[in-house]
């Protein structure tokens, strides 16, 4: 089962969640971070990490004196990353998508396969559980082609060891965050009661339904605005699974790195109904 917790906007919550999630998790586990450009599930979970492991993308490398200038692959690449001044052809690597047409479309050979490093993939334990992250470089616009990394990665994981998985995705509605929910087969909305929260939990909603996953949803902060996003889920058939209430102590435990999850006896409980819920929630989705 893999679970994905995505939210609409930054800053609902969905890490806690995530770190929360992980603690009470009672089967064997993996955890993920595929917000790749801001990963923090790590600061949480404090996992021991082995050596960071390069992750490249394929880009075209120009051999300017097999060019003859006949423009095929200018003006195949829609991104600009290759330029014809003059005689001189110019590749733009920080431009590239890297989908291989200039490469197949270069009648001379005069593009060659090079490597443009997108960041990097860290993987240990945390715990009991295994742990993965994907780190973008700075500076690195291609966020999904290391998220594929990661996932790939992920597979050979839960292949060998028949774990669950709990994914902290990006946050928001754009191709990241669809490229790190679209294998999950629970997505958990996590969303705060403010008109900023519900605006984008709703987007995210919207976004999401398309991919006809079974979806929950945890409102955090509960208490803080008002019965918006609590309405939508009930027109919307969306079940409420968890709600973590406004707390002072919550948020310095989220200050200080520490999982809300280990804060008592009423926040372990909280999250492992949140589990349980999860489970059900595929379990019917399975047999529906």
């Amino acid at each position: 089962m893999i679970v994905a917790v995505a939210s609409g906007k930054g800053g609902t919550g969905k890490t806690t969640v995530s770190a929360s999630l992980a603690t009470v998790w009672d089967r064997p586990l993996v955890a993920v971070d595929l917000d790749v450009e801001e990963p923090n599930l790590h600061l949480f979970l404090r996992p021991e990490l082995g050596e960071p492991e390069e992750v490249g993308m394929e880009v075209p490398v120009a051999d300017e004196d097999r060019c003859t200038g006949c423009r095929a692959c200018v003006d195949l690449c829609q991104f600009k990353a290759i330029v014809l001044m003059g005689e001189h052809l110019l590749t733009f690597p920080e431009m590239c998508h890297g989908c291989g047409g200039c490469l197949a479309v270069c009648p001379e050979g005069a593009l060659s396969p090079g490597t443009r490093v997108l960041g990097w993939l860290e993987q240990g334990t945390a715990g009991p559980a295994g742990f993965l992250m994907g780190r973008l470089r700075v500076g690195e616009a291609m966020s999904p082609p290391l998220m594929r990394a990661a996932k790939a990665r992920l597979d050979a994981m839960l292949a060998a060891s028949s774990a669950d998985a709990v994914i902290d995705a990006p946050p928001g509605v754009s191709c990241p965050a669809l490229n790190a929910v679209m294998d999950a087969d629970v997505i958990l909305l996590v969303t705060e009661p403010t008109p900023f929260g519900f605006y984008d939990f709703r987007l995210a909603h919207q976004a999401f339904a398309p991919l006809r996953k079974p979806m929950g949803v945890v409102v955090n902060r509960a208490g803080i605005g008002d019965e918006s996003v609590q309405d939508y889920c009930a027109e919307h058939g969306l079940p409420l699974l968890a709600e973590i209430p406004y707390s002072r102590d919550v948020a310095e435990a989220y200050a200080r790195g520490r999982v809300v999850a280990n804060l008592g006896p009423d926040q372990a409980a909280r999250f492992a109904g949140l589990r349980d819920s999860l489970r059900r929630l595929r379990q019917e989705a399975a047999h529906a």
